[in-house]
């Protein structure tokens, strides 16, 4: 009996598979230390020593120190207690400057900023998907209290100038905050290289498990905890902590560390492969965002004539994700290529496809001959009258 494959998987920026070495450093932390890291006894010190241990590993991988990294749920708790926990331990400041490209986990804790009466500056983004850096030091104001900005965006792969942005806001006084889920593990960075204050690190986006991330605060930055309880995470983020995860995601950061530089060039070669097939075969086909400034495994492109979730049906054996959101059966373009002037009509074509670890020169070929026939299919059966 024939078993059906499962689809290549190219959505590595939604999630990615756990790495075998993290899995096996998490088994032991699910079954016989089980402790509670704030318990005095035997049981507790070895989990407190767990997660101690990962907590040096992330913050190595990021060129922090191991007392600037708190250890929190996911990445939309990191990004709400940067920008709510710097608003409100300075009440005298209560502007904020980020970017319309944002993910949800920035613009929602910004627009409740704005629910009750502070301002935020929305940042434009040019045709490429980047913020003009003029733009940014001229939205800097006596009152600001935070510059938010993501590193990689989530849809494009692209990068933001943060250094750039950080060192003017800094000189200015202004604190600097980036959501780094894309970008930690993928690429070789840093907190001082960047030159912010605080930094978010999610840790199913480089193979540690959903449930688990980081929030780097450097030394001095005034921030308030959000959530109200006990002192865990020396009092700003309460809550018993997830011991077995904790200790995935240090492991993660330790293999990233080891390996980042080599497996970039590795998943850049194979995502510009991806490109080169799927551009030769696609006429018209287009692609979103900056050519060289961004993530080394995103590609997101606008195939000409065709949505991208239709493309996707139309191809099952690869697994990605379109640029367009769909609710109640109507589909509408990503805010996210329309804020970089491309057309509705034409951003609904858009489909993104984020390599990984496990992606191999046979998927990347398989990939774009299955999508690149989906979509001559798909177009002859358009100009025939067909679906």
């Amino acid at each position: 009996m024939n078993v059906p494959r499962d689809p290549i998987y190219l959505d590595h920026n939604a999630t990615t598979p756990l790495l075998p070495e993290v899995v096996d450093a998490m088994v032991p932390y699910l079954r016989e230390h089980f402790g509670n890291p704030s318990s005095a006894h035997v049981y507790g010190r070895r989990a407190r020593e767990a997660v101690d241990r990962a907590r040096a590993q992330v913050a190595a991988l990021i060129g922090a120190a191991a007392e600037e990294l708190f250890f929190v749920a996911h990445g939309t708790e990191a990004n709400t207690l940067a920008i709510r926990g710097v608003v409100a331990a300075l009440p005298e400041k209560r502007h904020v400057v980020t970017c319309v490209t944002e993910h949800p986990a920035t613009t929602e804790p910004c627009r409740e900023l704005e629910r009750h009466g502070g301002q935020v500056t929305w940042l434009p983004v040019d045709g490429e998907g980047r913020v003009r850096v003029s733009e940014a030091v001229a939205a800097l104001r006596s009152d600001t209290a935070l510059v938010t900005l993501m590193h990689a965006n989530n849809e494009t792969g692209v990068l933001q100038p943060i250094a750039e942005i950080a060192r003017e806001a800094r000189a200015r006084g202004v604190r600097v905050h980036t959501d780094a889920a894309q970008s930690v593990g993928k690429l070789p960075l840093s907190v001082e290289g960047l030159g912010v204050d605080l930094l978010t690190v999610v840790g199913h986006k480089f193979g540690a498990p959903k449930g688990v991330g980081a929030l780097y605060v450097r030394k001095g930055t005034p921030v308030r905890p959000v959530l109200l309880g006990a002192g865990h995470e020396r009092g700003l983020r309460p809550g018993t902590e997830n011991v077995a995860s904790i200790v995935g995601l240090g492991v993660a950061c330790e293999v990233a560390h080891r390996s980042v530089g080599e497996e970039e060039a590795r998943v850049r070669g194979l995502r510009d492969e991806l490109w080169e097939r799927l551009r030769a075969r696609v006429p018209g086909l287009a692609l979103n965002g900056h050519p060289r400034e961004r993530l080394p495994n995103t590609l997101n492109v606008r195939f000409p004539g065709v949505s991208g979730s239709a493309l996707l049906a139309a191809a099952p054996e690869v697994a990605a994700s379109t640029g367009s959101a769909c609710h109640a059966g109507e589909e509408s373009a990503s805010s996210i290529i329309t804020a970089m002037g491309v057309e509705p009509s034409a951003a609904l074509g858009s489909v993104r496809l984020s390599l990984g670890r496990t992606t191999t020169r046979e998927d990347v070929v398989a990939a774009a001959d299955a999508l690149a026939a989906a979509w001559k299919r798909w177009v002859q059966g358009v100009r025939t009258g067909g679906s």
